[in-house]
């Protein structure tokens, strides 16, 4: 089992600390395991067996628990005297009522609280105000390119053909950890991402919208993944399902929207103004957290390696900063604001800048991708990354070029 090493370490830096730890992120991207992980780690550091309470809501062992006051009675029974107990709640969404349940067990002393959901709802309503200013997130997305590599035993030592080629399975076939243990076999690979995306359109869109139309969810999803990397409003999206025959208003798009950002499996990426430093609330884009969904949806290995590669960026600078936003520049795009660099001992509100390109072998290309950076008129790092093998860093004034995948894999340096 390769260890989740960022998340392990940002779980242990919170241990006993008086906050509620919450994992969220897209099912099957390695929440549980984690968790499973964590424990280990504890032990290994001390902590005995009674002292640890652990329970997945998706187990059919505790499907007694599904409702706060038996969640809260079967915990609150087995917590140690003068010591702390460790309490982990899987996927805390399937109890009816649960944050009653966790801030019952918030106040008491001694208790350090983990629970993971598929769902960012589960932060909204009445546990957002519960548990205002008493949690922190943590959003686990799937692997990253160098998980990836850890977990398929790539050595990142070996020459750029062999890490390219290793790339390319990362970009068609995506990202969840069970994916790279099923090797490069497609019609395996395929089955368990379409069950995945299934379990996530039935269990946390389609129950959350109270919808049975299937197919208009569907083509909305389709809609999204065609268009990754694109300004999307919703009103196109209204227009051109209404433009095949469906009927669909605004209204219910935005709200198919929002389920699919709060289940995870898009991102929303807002505009943000870098010469008037103010955001703006329209056109911005979506992202979805998996490739290998992308390309099941539209039955495709490589469709516009351009945006691919955009989404490709965008999820890691998810990983390594605190926002993410599309950034505009008179009339022109910056493909990355990224803000707050993260770390455990290096959180900072520092701004980097990154424009995204296949390729810039091109003269006229280069000027082009170029062009967007050379407009801001400040003093942050401007990156530009494409999948040029380039032999070293290239400087065009001041804009540093990296070859995307070692960046992927060891950061701006």
């Amino acid at each position: 089992m390769v260890k989740r090493n960022e998340y392990l370490a940002y779980l242990a830096a919170w241990r006993e600390k008086q906050v509620i730890k919450v994992i969220s992120g897209v099912r099957r991207c390695g929440k549980s395991t984690l968790l499973l992980q964590y424990i280990d780690w504890l032990k290994g550091n001390g902590v005995g067996e009674d002292q640890i309470i652990s329970i997945n809501l998706e187990d059919p062992e505790f499907e007694t628990l599904l409702n706060h006051q038996m969640l809260y009675s079967y915990i609150q029974k087995r917590l140690c005297k003068n010591r702390y107990t460790y309490i982990f709640v899987d996927e805390v969404q399937q109890c009816v009522g649960f944050e009653k349940a966790i801030d019952g067990l918030f106040i008491k002393e001694n208790v350090d609280v983990y629970i993971t959901g598929s769902n960012a709802y589960m932060l909204s309503g009445e546990l957002a105000t519960l548990l205002s200013g008493r949690y922190v997130e943590i959003n686990m997305l799937p692997l990253s390119f160098a998980e990836y590599l850890a977990f398929t035993n790539t050595n990142t030592q070996k020459k750029s053909t062999d890490l390219r080629a290793a790339f390319n399975e990362y970009l068609r076939y995506g990202s969840f950890p069970y994916n790279a243990a099923l090797g490069t076999n497609p019609g395996m690979i395929k089955t368990y991402i379409d069950g995945i995306y299934n379990t996530i359109l039935l269990k946390d869109v389609a129950k959350r919208t109270d919808t049975t139309d299937i197919a208009l969810l569907e083509s909305i999803i389709k809609f999204l993944s065609h268009s990754v990397g694109s300004p999307i409003s919703i009103k196109r999206i209204s227009d051109t399902i209404n433009s095949s025959g469906r009927k669909i208003s605004v209204n219910t798009v935005d709200a198919y929207l929002r389920n699919l950002t709060d289940s995870f499996i898009f991102y929303h990426a807002g505009r943000y103004d870098i010469k008037g430093k103010q955001y703006l609330k329209t056109l911005g884009k979506y992202y979805i957290v998996d490739t290998g969904i992308r390309n099941m949806l539209l039955e495709t290995s490589s469709p516009d390696m351009g945006h691919q590669l955009e989404n490709i960026v965008y999820l890691e600078l998810r990983r390594r900063f605190r926002c993410v936003f599309v950034g505009k520049v008179a009339y022109k795009e910056v493909d990355f604001v990224a803000v707050g660099a993260k770390g455990l001992d290096n959180d900072s509100d520092g701004i980097n800048y990154y424009q995204v390109a296949a390729s810039v072998l091109d003269p006229d290309t280069l000027a082009r991708e170029l062009s967007s950076l050379t407009g801001i008129k400040d003093n942050h790092p401007k990156y530009l990354l494409t999948l040029d093998d380039i032999p070293s860093r290239a400087n065009h004034n001041g804009i540093i070029q990296l070859y995307l995948i070692d960046w992927l894999v060891n950061g701006n340096k």
